[in-house]
């Protein structure tokens, strides 16, 4: 039986969004669901420490989100435009790939302005080539270095909050829609189930001999594209840049080998971490090393995972590619009863919102 969007939809209130995360990182409430009893206990996030021990993994996204959202002009008419930045595609010519909004009034040769506070432009941008509906290239004309093209990125650069945090962006949400991994730059949107590691957390964690491990994968438009079709067999992913580095396959393969006589345990911090490394292993099911690569690999039930024995994920929105892989991971109907508890519970939603733990 072929799976269908449709079986992954729920219904939620505005209220039910969390517009700010809690005020400690790891305060956030923790759903803890159990695979193979199909019980559900309520935790708080720092309780996860309960469930780890010696010489166990924690697989984290490393990923660093850039203030991708820019607002800006039009040339001749002024009308003001919002372009989101997704992708650098040629690092010498500044050629970028983003969305704009609103699409239809910005066509190829337009020439964009993004202005100070005192309307002195900063940087201006030619529309070289549609690529979808909202999808445009771009091409920074911009004559400095590429360290003054990156301060002019950041000083004029929103937050990427998502569009249902109802909210104008604030100066707190560079810190809190960042994670404490964050190192490598190159994501438009946060890996959110990150966000709810503190240095404390982490710090009591790694004394009690818990190990952490960095993968990177960039999140990009792939990750939060609409699916449009109701087969999901038929959904293609649009590739997000990644990396799987020697000292994480070690650990890895050391923790999950068959002839040790008690294996540790494997945890993905995020989908983003469980896709990087389901989309790295080898033909005897290892995880290989990735230096640089990239996935389009979409995860639906049903789907034999090969390396995480467990997964800590936020709340994700009805009928996203990321609500489909956790249910990929816990069972469809397990998950989407932990769903209907967390609504009647009161958890908070989304990128700010609570988490779950799946063991």
């Amino acid at each position: 039986m072929r799976t269908k969007l449709s079986q992954f939809s729920f219904d939620y209130t505005e209220n039910q969004v969390a517009s700010y995360p809690t005020p400690n990182r790891d305060d956030a409430r923790l759903m803890v669901i159990d695979r193979k009893t199909g019980t559900i206990e309520h935790k708080i996030f720092k309780d996860l420490i309960d469930y780890f021990d010696e010489g166990d993994i924690m697989l984290y996204n490393n990923t660093k989100v850039f203030p991708a959202r820019l607002y800006g002009r039009k040339e001749k008419t002024g009308a003001k435009i919002e372009v989101f930045l997704l992708r650098e595609l040629n690092h010498d010519t500044r050629l970028w790939d983003v969305l704009v909004d609103p699409a239809r009034k910005i066509r190829v040769g337009n020439k964009l302005y993004f202005s100070d506070d005192d309307d002195n432009d900063v940087l201006i941008a030619e529309v070289v080539d549609n690529t979808t509906s909202r999808g445009r290239t771009i091409r920074f004309l911009f004559d400095g270095t590429d360290d003054e093209f990156q301060e002019a990125l950041n000083f004029l650069g929103n937050t990427p909050l998502p569009k249902y945090i109802n909210r104008p962006c604030e100066t707190g949400d560079r810190e809190w829609y960042q994670t404490i991994f964050a190192k490598d730059i190159g994501a438009v949107a946060a890996p959110t189930a990150g966000m709810h590691f503190s240095k404390e957390l982490m710090k009591r964690m790694e004394i009690k001999g818990v190990e952490f491990a960095p993968i990177t994968l960039h999140l990009g438009l792939g990750t939060f594209r609409t699916i449009d079709v109701e087969d999901l067999s038929k959904h293609k992913m649009d590739a997000e840049f990644y990396r799987v580095p020697p000292e994480t396959v070690n650990m890895v393969n050391i923790a999950k080998n068959k002839e040790r006589t008690s294996r540790n345990k494997v945890c993905a911090i995020g989908t983003t971490s469980l896709r990087a490394v389901e989309s790295a292993v080898s033909a005897e099911g290892q995880l290989k090393i990735v230096e640089s690569g990239w996935t389009n690999k979409f995860i639906f039930p049903p789907f034999d995972f090969n390396i995480a024995d467990s997964l800590i994920s936020n709340f994700h929105l009805p009928k996203s590619s990321l609500l489909i892989m956790v249910a990929a991971f816990g069972g469809h109907e397990l998950i989407m009863h932990a769903y209907e508890e967390a609504l009647k519970e009161g958890y908070r939603l989304f990128s700010y919102g609570d988490a779950m733990f799946i063991k």
